[in-house]
């Protein structure tokens, strides 16, 4: 039996128990099991600066985890830290990446400047050079060995590099085409969660929110089929805000879905 360890990185843009960073606790809270928190290192003078100071201690603790015999299930308030869950994993891996939201700007297309829309572009290798090379163990994720599932509220420019990429974008019903696409060219993958993926019906996850969206029962669906298709070393669930969602309905479904991931360590 594998156990989980429950990697909470309480922050928002690199600031503590502010809107994201409110989320893991209540997600460890439903999920249950053994916790680690990671904490920002240096002062806090800048938000790219404290968000790579954080990127760094992710991964740190994925890759603890992993040496420890465990499995490290992320559980954090913005999307960058798949860049240091990557790393720590330290091998390469597939992305299959759930969210309502592309996080594919650059410094350059972004219209807003935010700094969590550059996840998943800082993932496969956009941006951010010198920082992203203060990560220990990073690495770089091919475009051709994402799967990035339920984008649906784009920037333009964000709209024009997705298009020109090789990344695959399936909605509900054509997620098994692609993940079985992926898995003639990987066999391993790091899963993550927006959850402002889901549909705003099933809960609402933060201010985010859209239309649309993946129920629950399609995101367990599409978890069975992961967990059939790949090794999954590591995985994490972000971005929720308990705020918005006052009837607590989001925690029940991210619990549901980690005993998808390792179902004899997460308790029922």
């Amino acid at each position: 039996m594998t156990d989980v360890t429950l990697i909470q990185v309480p922050y928002y843009l690199g600031q503590r128990d502010l809107v994201l960073g409110l989320g893991p606790g209540p997600l460890a809270e439903a999920i249950r099991g053994e916790s680690v928190v990671v904490e920002r290192e240096e002062p806090f003078r800048n938000e790219v600066g404290a968000s790579f100071d954080l990127i760094r201690g992710v991964a740190r603790a994925v890759r603890e985890t992993i040496a420890a015999g465990r499995f490290p299930l992320v559980l954090a308030g913005n999307c960058y830290t798949s860049l240091g869950t990557v790393a720590g994993i330290g091998r390469d891996v597939g992305v299959v990446w759930f969210d309502a939201h592309g996080d594919f700007n650059t410094p350059e297309t972004t219209p807003t400047g935010f700094f969590d829309g550059f996840g998943l572009a800082m993932l496969t290798g956009s941006g951010w050079e010198t920082l992203r090379e203060t990560v220990g163990g990073v690495r770089t994720v091919p475009e051709r060995n994402v799967v990035l599932a339920g984008a649906r509220d784009l920037d333009p420019r964000e709209e024009e590099r997705l298009a020109a990429s090789e990344v695959l974008r399936p909605d509900a019903s054509t997620l098994d085409a692609a993940l079985a696409d992926l898995r003639t060219r990987v066999d391993a993958v790091y899963l993550h969660v927006d959850l402002d993926v889901l549909d705003p019906s099933e809960g609402i996850a933060n201010e985010l929110a859209v239309e649309d969206g993946f129920t629950a029962a399609e995101l367990e669906h599409a978890f069975d089929s992961i967990s059939a298709g790949f090794e999954i070393p590591a995985a994490a669930f972000t971005a929720y805000d308990p705020r918005f969602d006052e009837a607590g309905r989001v925690p029940p479904i991210a619990a549901r879905l980690a005993r998808r991931l390792v179902p004899e360590a997460v308790a029922s």
